[in-house]
């Protein structure tokens, strides 16, 4: 290694700059997801196991055809329903 580097037209950032249309994050995923997300890599011959990441959560968000609100209002309604006892019919009078 040199004792001494000249850095005066060096420039700070990334070497590679980032893809457009892409933001960089932090997540955290469980680790038997993120092995099978690898392991499908392994078996495809390789690539990225990020991407198949994306694509899972893109097909993911094409297939819900309801707004989240609806989802939400329809299992609630379901779970408060199944919570109520059944009304029991009120005998008729007779005319």
């Amino acid at each position: 290694m040199r004792k001494e580097y000249d850095f005066s037209v060096g420039r700070r950032g990334p070497i590679v700059p980032a893809t457009t249309g892409k933001t960089r994050i932090t997540i955290r995923i469980d680790d038997d997801l993120l092995e099978w997300f690898r392991q499908q890599v392994d078996a495809a011959g390789g690539g990225n196991y990020q991407t198949m990441i994306n694509e899972a959560l893109r097909a993911y968000v094409a297939g819900q055809e309801e707004p989240l609100e609806v989802v939400v209002r329809r299992v609630v309604k379901e779970e408060l329903r199944k919570g109520k006892p059944k009304r029991q019919a009120k005998p008729r009078k007779a005319a």
